[in-house]
């Protein structure tokens, strides 16, 4: 069989060399196509599940929210291990499933199950909700807002209402959280005191701001000729009409929020701060998604943040843009990638020259280099595998055993057409034609290439049996180094 490969080879080496053209150029396409990331996607297929409870004590939460959902979605198909935390406030559950488990209809059939909760947990506690579908390495991009012209209010406020809407949109973005800066609220401070001279109680002002606050429908009037609907307008929307809000009416007077309690614009309770290069200021994350480019998103990202610019600069906001990029580690491996191609093909190039002295050949084994790593990479996006730090790093180890194959089969070919020149000129000598002709070069080559080609493959085999082991490993270790030792033995 590699008689009639190489035999082939030669005798149609124009075509080898067309489809060899055709498989670099798609090759590159692939590659400059292909999805990068920082890290493989190592993480068992999992969904998080978070509940916010508002005032519930780290033991309330345990017992009146975590353990009903637990039990709820406990025993789901596929599901592997269940993990819960709960915190001031806050239930937070990670269901992980097995390996291989298509994500998606894990979400769907937990999302069913979340669905039926509802009716199991206290009033003031909010809808459960499964956090978005992100990547296994998440993190996309942190940047930092300053400013010495706004107040922390304000700044949180810019970042929630102007800016994460923008980053939201651009595709790939899972999600983008907000830390630092204080939540503007509409508070209501009740006076004890004030409430008992009116005997009124904490309900009656829960009452007021509920109906005060919110918005409902006003019905519709009907005529002959059409149905017109009402729209109220009458919600608070700030601290000094919320104090106008009619609690109850005693004694002919109306009490209002005002009369029973200090209204003002007030900052959310913290959980915790910000500090940006040893100011406060406010930090946003965000999230890529399933499956996402990491390096595109984060180019999209970038984009939006350039055309903010001018936003930012009239606000007299600074911006921190690049706190936290893994953009940057792709582009440090690609770097590193591009210098090893670099050196690797001029070592070989000078090495070929010195020992052989022949251009040409130094070009016959230059060219192995591209055409296996891209055949590699076009593989491996056949496969779903992206391309990052790790299967990179298998790629140029890969690199000194590509060069070692090439270098063997062209140096034996080069040896035995000089060592069969030689004879023929010495048989020239005699009597004889001392030229080569072109079937005796053919054959030549021919024997040359077949004498080291088994060796070579039987080493080949060898050195990518060792990488074997790698793939055979199974859960995080498996998920992580797979891709490695897969882009090794594929180029």
């Amino acid at each position: 069989m590699l008689q009639a490969v190489v035999h082939f080879s030669l005798k149609f080496r124009g075509v080898v060399v067309v489809l060899a053209c055709v498989l670099l150029g798609y090759g590159l396409h692939i590659a400059h196509n292909a999805k990068l990331d920082v890290f493989p996607n190592f993480v068992q297929p999992q969904v998080t599940i978070q509940t916010e409870c508002p005032g519930l004590a780290p033991e309330q939460v345990e017992l009146l929210v975590t353990l009903p959902i637990e039990a709820m979605v406990n025993g789901l198909g596929d599901m592997e291990s269940l993990r819960s935390e709960s915190i001031e406030g806050l239930s937070i559950i990670t269901a992980v499933f097995k390996e291989g488990t298509d994500v998606f209809r894990s979400r769907q059939l937990l999302a069913e199950k979340v669905a039926e909760t509802a009716g199991l947990l206290p009033g003031n506690v909010k809808t459960p909700r499964m956090t978005p579908l992100t990547s296994s390495t998440m993190d996309l991009l942190k940047i930092g807002l300053v400013s010495d012209k706004l107040t922390p209010m304000e700044l949180r406020t810019f970042a929630d209402w102007t800016l994460k809407p923008r980053l939201l949109s651009v595709p790939g973005v899972a999600k983008c959280s907000s830390f630092g800066g204080e939540v503007r609220q509409l508070q209501i401070r009740v006076l004890p005191d004030r409430l008992l001279a009116h005997n009124l109680g904490l309900s009656d002002v829960l009452a007021a701001a509920r109906l005060s606050t919110g918005v409902t429908g006003a019905g519709f009037i009907e005529t002959a000729n059409q149905r017109v609907t009402l729209q109220t307008e009458g919600q608070a929307t700030t601290a000094a009409i919320l104090g106008e809000v009619i609690v109850a009416h005693t004694n002919g007077l109306s009490v209002r929020l005002k009369d029973v309690a200090r209204v003002v614009e007030g900052a959310e309770p913290k959980f915790g701060d910000c500090v940006i290069q040893g100011r406060w200021g406010v930090l946003m994350t965000m999230s890529s998604q399933y499956g996402a480019n990491t390096m595109e998103v984060t180019t999209a990202l970038e984009a939006a943040l350039e055309e903010m610019k001018p936003v930012f600069e009239k606000e007299g906001i600074k911006l921190y843009p690049r706190l936290h990029r893994p953009a940057t580690f792709i582009e440090a491996a690609l770097r590193n990638m591009k210098h090893s191609l670099a050196l690797g093909g001029i070592l070989v190039a000078v090495v070929l020259f010195l020992l052989i002295g022949s251009v040409r050949t130094a070009c016959i084994s230059l060219a192995a280099i591209p055409l296996s790593l891209l055949t590699a990479v076009m593989v491996l996006e056949k496969f779903g595998i992206s391309i990052n730090t790790l299967t990179l790093g298998g790629l140029a180890i890969a690199l000194g055993e590509v060069v070692d194959d090439s270098i063997i089969d062209v140096e034996n070919i080069f040896r035995r057409l000089r060592e069969y020149s030689a004879r023929k000129k010495a048989g020239a000598s005699t009597g004889g034609d001392g030229s080569l002709q072109a079937g005796e070069i053919f054959q030549v080559v021919l024997g040359a290439s077949l004498e080291v080609r088994r060796a070579v493959i039987y080493a080949t085999f060898i050195v990518a049996l060792i990488f074997l082991p790698i793939l055979t490993l199974t859960g995080l270790q498996g998920s992580f180094f797979a891709p490695l030792a897969l882009s090794y033995i594929l180029a």
